[in-house]
């Protein structure tokens, strides 16, 4: 063999690894084979007094048997450079019984060295040390196969038998484990690398040629014993058994590569950009045998970041200059990575100097790149969409100006502080409106504005103690939930105690500052309200406590305290609850006010809106703000469900009647969720007005969507199953929407209005309306834009692929014996990729 032959990295000698100790080794091998050819060469030895052959040409035969074995070898990359297998056992066997054995390691050095000089000279350019080491190497590995084979038997020219051919193998047998380990020293000394890989790849090459090697020389000594002229017949045998080595080392290599390469791509499935990128190092090493790998990343930012590794293991990686043209060395492979026409980065493999590529491995690099390429765009798609539901999730509970608690966070965060306290614990919330704010606006502009608004805020965070809860309602509107309140005194101290805060953080708002170039002091009138934790919820608490900032605002002061005398709200709302209950047994106050939705492409309407109104006959026009929050905490909601369900479906009956195929949505509380026998309510209302389910939408509310609820998933998946159609409305505004989408199947989704209307000047808002059109459009959903007020926004929407869209800029509400004559006209008018050119509003 050998795999004495498996380093075959002359130009790297001594650039890795230990250097000294592989000259060390070579210089021991190469005496120890010197001193043994000289000894064997010394040993007395007797050939037949009639041999027809003299010693010398004997001698010489041996020397050409042993050199044409390592001519005839075959070679295959393992993970350490080229690994060559030769019939070095075959050519051993004939020479022990050819020559006397003592002959065999000077033989072995000539001819080992001579073959080997000339696959150097002739291809290789391998240097005369490496050459050297070679030889040696094989010429000691032959003296210890002699030494064993010549303790258990003679064989110069006897006559084989059975236990001297034992005797033989035992010698191959040597032969081949010392050329093995003696090449495994010499790779791991050289390349800093385990002699296990090569070795174990040297040796499963091996196996089938040592088998026909020891049983190609015992038949050639049988018939030199028996004729030499038999011989004659050996070359074309010989010719196919090598083609059949050749044929069986490339298939087994073809098998572990195909496995290999399997494996390393399947590794490039993970979510995060150094997770692939260090999967394609360790996966090109293996797959190529590679000495080195760089993998470069192009990032979103413009940056570049290379990732390395070698054969001894590890990765490092760093940001790199943006890497130049492609310029690779002759044993190198680089291969762009892109996915379609965007650059994702690029790989560069490094093989052997030894073993360069070859066509195949430029297929393979091209393969595995395309494949690393993808994984690599799929992990930045990952990070961005990440990043996109990060800040989205942050603008879910901060408010983007100031960065406090916005009033949903504020709302949540208040009453699980309020849990959290013992019933009986005294809590203050303090309501703060800033005088004159709008006249800041229109004088010093809105800029001016938003600057006030921060500094209110950070001398408010500034105010705040641990365990107090800051938040921003809304346009000048601050609260500050006080935990610390002191629970001695009389049952007025905490009173007293939040009156004082509150004048204590007016005054210090009030201190003189700067704002546009105008100095101003920043007054606010607050309003307190004080209540046992246990006592009220924080909507409760921030109702009474604006009553109070209006008491203060009314009474000249900025400081006032909850006073319930002149709370007439609680009365007031079950007054309108009374009056709803009226309102919902007759039929003309309740009335439908229908918004469709167009498809930007065409113009044809995709939906339309059912928005409920209330012509009151004291009251006026409410709209749904005035009147559905105290609906949906009262027990009357199951009937102001059914009754607006009814009056949209018998709406949706009168179009089928003129034939328009068009859906209508209606908007469900969570509450009405939590009624496991609507399912069987909306069913029979289908099946009365004869109007078919997939013709139903329901509008699903944020605060379903963040339930994780039991009953409201069986609800919704009863209504799905039905073929009711499923809407999320405000989608992008809850952290918990995406969690909802893999519990619950939908139809459609529906972006917040509050992302149409900024994305116009906020990369922000544009990216979430972006993601979720995307995510859309994945998932196999329509979707849905609202509140589009202007033609830049329907333009913008258009060009983020967003199919739908409803807004003022189309269509206002309008009633229901109006909506179907401009239903019809959306029909006949729309033509396919052209925008309808109605879009005036007009009622």
């Amino acid at each position: 063999m050998t795999s004495g032959q498996a380093g075959e990295q002359a130009d790297r000698l001594g650039l890795r690894g230990n250097p000294p100790r592989v000259l060390v080794l070579t210089a021991a091998v190469t005496v120890t084979a010197l001193v043994a050819a000289v000894v064997g060469l010394t040993l007395p030895h007797r050939l037949p007094v009639d041999d027809p052959l003299p010693a010398p040409a004997r001698y010489g035969i041996a020397v050409a048997v042993l050199a044409l074995a390592q001519l005839a070898r075959l070679r295959f990359r393992a993970p350490a450079g080229m690994v060559s297998i030769s019939w070095g056992e075959a050519a051993l066997i004939i020479c022990l019984y050819l020559v006397p054995a003592g002959w065999i390691p000077s033989a072995t050095l000539i001819g080992a060295g001579l073959a080997w000089s000339a696959l150097s000279a002739y291809g290789e350019r391998r240097p005369v040390l490496e050459t050297v080491r070679i030889a040696a190497s094989l010429s000691a590995a032959s003296a210890l196969a002699v030494a064993v084979t010549t303790t258990l038997g003679h064989p110069l020219l006897a006559t084989p038998t059975p236990g001297l051919s034992a005797a033989m193998i035992a010698g191959a047998v040597t032969y081949l484990l010392v050329t093995a380990w003696l090449s495994g020293v010499t790779l791991g000394l050289r390349l800093g690398v385990p002699i296990g890989p090569p070795l174990l790849a040297a040796l499963r090459g091996k196996l089938l040629m040592f088998v026909g090697n020891v049983a190609v020389g015992l038949v050639v000594v049988v018939l030199l014993h028996v004729d030499a002229r038999w011989l004659l017949l050996l070359p074309p045998p010989l010719w196919l058994l090598q083609q059949t080595y050749r044929h069986r080392l490339r298939a087994d290599q073809e098998q572990r590569t195909w496995r290999t390469f399997a494996e390393s791509t399947a590794a490039l499935n993970q979510l995060d950009e150094r997770g692939v990128a260090g999967a394609a190092v360790a996966g090109a090493l293996a797959l190529f045998h590679a000495e080195l790998v760089d993998v470069d990343v192009a990032r979103a930012d413009g940056s570049w970041w290379r990732y390395r590794g070698d054969a001894a293991g590890g990765l490092v990686d760093r940001e790199v200059a943006e890497p130049g043209p492609a310029e690779p060395e002759e044993h190198e492979l680089v291969r762009p990575l892109a996915v379609g026409d965007l650059p994702v980065g690029r790989l560069r493999v490094r093989f052997p100097r030894s073993a360069p590529p070859v066509g195949r491995d430029r297929d393979a690099v091209a393969a595995f790149g395309d494949a690393l390429a993808a994984a690599l765009h799929d992990a930045a798609t990952h990070r961005e969409l990440r990043q996109v539901t990060a800040r989205s999730s942050y603008e879910a509970v901060h408010d983007p100006l100031t960065g406090l608690a916005n009033r949903a966070a504020l709302l949540s965060r208040g009453d699980q502080t309020l849990r959290q306290l013992a019933h009986d614990h005294p809590v203050a919330l303090l309501l703060l409106d800033i005088d004159q704010f709008k006249e800041v606006n229109d004088t010093l502009g809105h800029v001016a504005g938003d600057q006030l608004l921060r500094l209110t805020a950070n001398r408010l965070g500034a105010l705040a103690r641990p365990g107090d809860l800051l938040g921003r309602l809304g346009g000048d509107e601050f609260a500050l939930l006080l935990t610390s309140v002191p629970v001695v005194g009389d049952r007025n101290a905490p009173m007293a105690y939040a009156l004082r805060q509150a004048r204590e953080i007016a005054e210090r708002l009030a201190a003189p500052t700067e704002i546009a170039g105008v100095r101003m002091s920043v007054e606010v009138s607050v309003g307190v309200v004080v209540a046992d934790a246990g006592a009220a919820d924080l909507t409760e608490l921030l109702r009474r406590a604006d009553i109070a900032m209006y008491q203060a605002k009314e009474g000249g002061g900025n400081v006032a305290g909850y006073d319930s005398t002149r709370d007439a709200a609680s009365t007031d709302q079950l007054a309108l609850l009374a009056e709803l209950r009226e309102a919902l047994e007759v039929d003309d106050q309740l009335v439908l006010a229908l918004q469709p939705a167009v498809d930007l492409a065409t113009g044809a309407p995709t939906g339309v809106e059912a928005l409920i109104r209330w012509r009151h006959p004291r009251r006026g026009w409410l709209s749904p703000v005035e009147f559905i929050r105290p609906v949906e905490n009262s027990e009357q909601l199951g009937t102001f469900t059914r009754y607006v369900l009814d009056k949209a479906l018998a709406v949706a009956a009168g179009w089928a009647r003129e034939g328009l195929d068009v859906p209508i949505s209606v908007n469900l509380s969570a509450r009405s969720l939590l009624d496991p026998r609507l399912p069987g309510e909306i069913a029979e209302a289908l099946r009365r007005h004869q109007v078919p389910a997939h013709r139903l939408v329901l509008e699903i509310t944020e605060t379903v969507v963040m339930s994780e609820l039991e009953v409201i998933d069986e609800v919704l998946a009863t209504l799905r199953s039905m073929g009711v159609q499923l809407a999320v409305d405000d989608f992008g505004t809850g952290f918990s929407s995406l969690t909802f989408l893999t519990r619950i199947a939908v139809d459609e989704l529906k972006v917040d209005r509050s992302f149409v209307i900024r994305m116009a000047d906020s990369p922000e808002a544009a990216a979430i309306v972006r993601t979720t059109v995307g995510l859309a459009h994945e998932l196999g959903l329509r979707v849905v834009a609202e509140g589009v007020e202007t033609a830049e926004q329907r333009l913008a929407l258009a060009e983020l692929g967003c199919t739908a869209a409803q807004g003022y800029h189309f269509f206002k509400p309008m009633p229901a014996d109006k909506i179907g004559a401009v239903l019809g006209t959306l029909l006949d008018e729309a033509r396919p990729n052209v925008f309808p050119l109605r879009a005036d509003g007009a009622s």
